[in-house]
């Protein structure tokens, strides 16, 4: 890339608090050259509104125009602030528009079983909660250790502040509970489905069947379990388990784990698995501290053109691919490092989306290279359920009071969520329940939801979707 467009990239990773080092940054006008960051951190607004970014869309009009052709005139739309500037561009987009035209676009949601475990147990039926709680109850029973470990009968995602996403936002997507109901942002909490399942799980609780390694695991913990094969099943993102997969494929290919039918509601509808939306991950901005913004904007534009996407998505051809019947295939050994070594993958060549600021997923397809046997089946699962429910994906960040009462209400629910899974008994679920109910009213949650709603409706317009 450095041959092709004579620019060098000097890539600052902060030591330590990369928010203080950003801060920093702004606080003493020393912005570098280009920025990437969350889509969703403060700092991207501050940055506008102390005009300290230019407009992308004033410098590609004074400079490169090849940028209107490399961008999707939806995302620009939706990026376009009220005064008619873009000032960011969002890498892994994803548009209602392409979920429509594309029947491989993935969500990353997938209900995972220990393979030789899920198969050793007659490959039950998971999607009720009565097949869900026997099938787990003999998994236990059946295998009470793996290699001399103790099972973990369910795994899931690491509690935080803000809940469960295992427990709460997947489960509810695997039981299609709705975002909206009678075009008003739902309070999928309360959903009747949704609770009977919650119920499921506190009763696997009450026999012991929750380890308590999954209330107080961090992400490192959870890791090297999996790694292990030692948890039975999981609500998962299937991407936070492809080193892991490998390393328990190259062990045995009957530990790894694969995707399989699980939870549904009453109606046995089936899933609603988002995938990336609008919003993308990361901004990519250029300061005004450049000197040569019309060197960033034209560098930007290389990126994202299909040229540019080409090399961060295969590398250069004849080093890292070749053209086999007219499609590129990665070199056997460029393969092989690539799926047993990423740190040494990433430093020898350094394409495989390592640079993603603004990696283009969707355009990406076309030239996607057959997954390994350890992680193809995940890969495919959910495309059949995949929906697009960015219209959902609302920030309350223009209403700071109604944000402060969404983070009160969040945090109550996090406090909440594993006192329901290891309640006692019903009764004391219930009560726990209720009181999460009426203290979360008393916080301002319908209010919430009346801006949520407001937000919904404007982002739908926004996109061009209709009911």
């Amino acid at each position: 890339m450095t041959e092709e467009t004579g620019v060098n990239i000097n890539f600052i990773t902060p030591i330590g608090n990369e928010t203080e080092k950003l801060n920093a940054l702004i606080a003493s006008d020393s912005l570098p050259d280009l920025i990437t960051l969350g889509y969703w951190e403060p700092q991207v607004n501050q940055m506008i509104e102390e005009n300290m970014v230019y407009a992308l869309n004033e410098l590609a009009d004074d400079y490169d125009a090849y940028f209107w052709q490399v961008t999707d005139a939806d995302v620009v739309n939706w990026y376009t602030m009220d005064d008619g500037n873009i000032y960011g561009y969002p890498c892994s987009t994803v548009t209602p528009k392409q979920v429509k035209e594309h029947d491989d676009i993935i969500s990353n949601q997938t209900f995972l079983v220990r393979k030789d475990i899920y198969e050793a147990i007659g490959s039950p039926d998971m999607t009720t909660p009565e097949g869900f709680k026997a099938a787990v109850e003999k998994a236990a029973e059946m295998f009470p250790e793996v290699n001399g470990e103790k099972l973990i009968p369910v795994g899931s995602h690491v509690f935080d502040n803000q809940g469960n996403v295992s427990f709460d936002k997947y489960l509810m997507n695997f039981l299609a509970v709705p975002w909206e109901k009678d075009g008003k942002y739902y309070d999928r909490y309360t959903d009747p489905e949704y609770v009977i399942w919650l119920k499921m799980f506190r009763e696997l609780g009450e026999e012991g069947l929750l380890a308590n390694d999954i209330f107080v695991d961090t992400r490192i913990q959870m890791e090297e379990k999996l790694a292990k094969g030692r948890y039975f099943c999981m609500l998962y993102q299937y991407s936070d388990t492809i080193s892991q997969q490998k390393a328990l494929y190259e062990n045995d290919p009957d530990s790894i784990y694969m995707a399989v039918e699980g939870p549904r509601n009453s109606n046995g509808d089936d899933p609603t698995l988002p995938t990336n939306n609008m919003n993308g991950w990361t901004l990519t901005l250029i300061s005004k501290n450049c000197k040569y913004p019309e060197r960033a904007i034209a560098f930007m534009d290389y990126m994202m053109s299909e040229h540019g996407q080409m090399l961060i998505y295969l590398g250069v051809e004849g080093v890292t691919y070749d053209i086999v019947d007219g499609k590129p295939v990665l070199k056997e050994d460029v393969s092989k490092i690539l799926n047993s070594d990423r740190e040494t993958y990433d430093r020898l060549y350094g394409a495989d989306d390592a640079y993603w600021m603004l990696q283009n997923n969707v355009m990406q397809l076309q030239w996607e290279q057959k997954a390994g046997p350890a992680t193809e089946q995940l890969l495919v699962w959910a495309c059949k359920y995949t929906v697009y429910n960015g219209q959902y994906d609302v920030s309350l960040s223009t209403s700071p009071e109604i944000a402060a009462m969404d983070e009160k209400c969040t945090k109550l629910w996090s406090e909440t969520l594993p006192k329901l899974l290891l309640a006692s008994n019903e009764a004391q679920f219930d009560e726990i329940f209720e009181e999460f109910v009426g203290k979360r009213n008393a916080m301002g949650y319908q209010e919430v939801l009346k801006q949520k709603t407001v937000l919904m409706n404007a982002a739908k317009e926004k996109m061009g979707i209709s009911e």
